[in-house]
């Protein structure tokens, strides 16, 4: 189901920025400043393993960072793969599950990250341990892991609507929203898509993928099993909180 979603969500995934371009940039230079504040200066490859279209690893490559990215969709990856060659820059992105994301790079990196809630659409803890122990595999001593989440311990566990704005692109007009429905913990969000070209009708895609919605808490508990240290959640450090773990020397 989430392979599915991110497949045909590809598209219009940019439309979920206000401003794709400058979100791009903003949230690099987020990243790397806590990348400096955790793991110093030095620091020069990350792997994204959630990278999708490349908002994160596009920017961080424009910083001179050695990115590598993977993602479940193998559409997301073809069109990071275009968005990096129209920008000049160099980023392997390959198709992994995050649970098997050590047993496909085979490598270790200074950092690995996973941002833009992608860690929730892993169901149980189970499923996150793995992909959390996957992490740690693809971390060198003295590195560390980037996971940003939603909050979920704020959100009420009841149907919601949830508007994403109103964006124009090529003379149309799209409106996007989410819709909410909870069964306990996990809740499937269908994401509609509207497109208004300024006639009497308008075309409507709905995509749909499924969330745990996992407390903070309990996501830094799973990276200490997972063995990494020093976890901790920073907020306004970006748009979503911020977890953050180390891999001791």
């Amino acid at each position: 189901m989430t392979k599915d979603f991110y497949e045909k969500m590809t598209p219009f995934y940019h439309l979920i920025y206000p401003d794709w371009e400058r979100s791009i940039e903003r949230q690099a230079a987020q990243l790397h400043k806590v990348i400096q504040e955790n793991w110093g200066n030095e620091v020069q490859t990350i792997l994204d393993v959630s990278c999708g279209i490349g908002t994160q690893a596009l920017g961080l490559a424009h910083l001179n960072y050695q990115v590598t990215g993977s993602d479940l969709s193998e559409a997301a990856v073809e069109r990071a793969k275009q968005e990096a060659q129209k920008r000049g820059v160099e980023i392997p992105f390959s198709v992994a599950d995050m649970r098997q994301v050590y047993s496909h790079h085979q490598e270790q990196f200074e950092v690995v990250i996973s941002c833009d809630n992608a860690v929730p659409h892993l169901l149980t803890d189970d499923d996150i341990l793995q992909a959390f122990q996957q992490f740690f595999k693809c971390t060198q001593a003295g590195g560390g892991v980037i996971v940003t989440v939603r909050d979920y311990e704020k959100e009420e566990r009841r149907t919601q609507i949830k508007p994403e704005g109103v964006r124009v692109e090529d003379g149309n007009r799209y409106i996007l929203l989410q819709v909410w429905e909870f069964e306990g913990e996990i809740y499937e969000m269908s994401m509609y898509v509207v497109k208004d070209g300024g006639n009497a009708e308008c075309t409507t895609q709905v995509m749909r993928a499924k969330y745990y919605a996992v407390g903070t808490t309990r996501l830094i508990a799973l990276l200490k099993e997972a063995g990494f240290e020093d976890v901790k959640r920073v907020d306004g450090a970006y748009y979503q909180p911020v977890l953050v773990g180390t891999r001791k020397k």
